[in-house]
């Protein structure tokens, strides 16, 4: 038996996120005493697949045609379904992404096994019992799950694993195999990336602002900080569905789940809805006029201040913090 990864690209090209999870389930390898291949599917250069060896990956197979240039749900689940008989693997990881959500529960099945979504920690295989750290109700807890199948599928939180970078680059193989019709009843037209922006899911800073900051106008400051600690922009509910901001940078129970080293909240009372998508950040820092704010409650630090005071401040402090490094 031994242990597939599936690794998504974007444009070609792999993201940090995807460096974690070959670590992790290289890990997980070691653990059972096997190997690790990666399954890689789409169009990418053989130099970036052959770079996953040096993170754990003991064989790349790469499946390439025009129909699965973009991310095609069951098919991609199909393929690898078929890698994973192929290689005698039991154990498939992949990143809990938005692709890896919906590939999860459709290789489960495939494969009759038990599915970990959102681990946070490696496997504990102690005493005969697989049981796997997860989180649950929207980030709001954490779960340990026990998967008693032979077959088991775990998807990992980006942000919750370390890269290792140690190895050499791995050999590839070309995979081959003949998908259905039915596979592609459902098809992805078109992909639009926001490619001069740190992607949110896989961002390790995020700073984020909500309606203390009183109109689209005031975000230039949260931009400012933003570029200058290389994070990402997010925002509440209330500021995407006023306008103030696009829906993609929706953090939030009903928007986009992080799990960043440090989020910044910035005007943001902390409704229980907000803090589901943002429970499992390392750092929370708050910084709000209120200092009743909800959000206060679940900081590691706070500030109780006026934004229109604090960020410039914290701006200046930054950059000069910059410049003597």
């Amino acid at each position: 038996m031994s242990v597939l990864v599936y690794v998504e690209n974007a444009d070609g090209k792999f993201k940090k996120s995807i460096f974690e999870v070959v670590s992790y389930a290289k890990a997980i390898a070691t653990q059972n005493n096997t190997g690790l291949i990666a399954i890689s599917i789409g169009t990418v250069s053989t130099d970036e697949l052959a770079n996953l060896g040096k993170y754990g990956a003991d064989k790349v197979l790469n499946a390439s045609t025009d129909q699965l240039k973009t991310f095609v749900n069951q098919a991609y689940a199909s393929i690898i379904f078929e890698a994973a008989k192929k290689e005698g693997a039991n154990i498939i990881v992949l990143s809990n992404s938005f692709s890896g959500r919906g590939l999860a529960p459709r290789i489960g099945v495939k494969m009759e096994a038990g599915v970990a979504d959102g681990a946070v920690s490696l496997p504990n295989q102690t005493a005969g019992s697989f049981t796997v750290k997860k989180t649950a109700f929207s980030g709001k807890a954490f779960a340990v799950v026990e998967l008693n199948s032979e077959n088991k599928v775990i998807s990992l939180t980006p942000n919750s694993y370390k890269v290792i970078d140690g190895g050499a680059n791995a050999p590839l193989e070309t995979f081959t195999v003949e998908t259905k019709e039915s596979d592609f009843k459902a098809i992805v037209k078109d992909i639009i990336r926001a490619t001069d922006k740190v992607s949110l899911p896989d961002a390790e800073i995020v700073v984020s602002a909500g309606r203390g900051l009183k109109g689209p106008e005031n975000w230039g400051m949260v931009e400012e900080l933003a570029n200058l600690l290389g994070a990402a922009t997010a925002c509440s509910k209330p500021v995407s569905d006023a306008g103030w901001r696009p829906h993609s940078e929706h953090v939030g129970q009903t928007g986009i789940v992080v799990s960043p080293n440090l989020y910044i909240a910035i005007g943001i009372s902390g409704a229980i809805q907000h803090l589901a998508g943002i429970s499992s950040s390392k750092v929370i820092v708050v910084i709000n006029k209120d200092p009743e704010a909800p959000f206060f409650k679940v900081a590691d630090y706070g500030i109780v201040g006026d934004a229109f005071e604090v960020i410039p401040k914290l701006i200046e402090a930054v950059k000069q913090h910059k410049a003597s490094a």
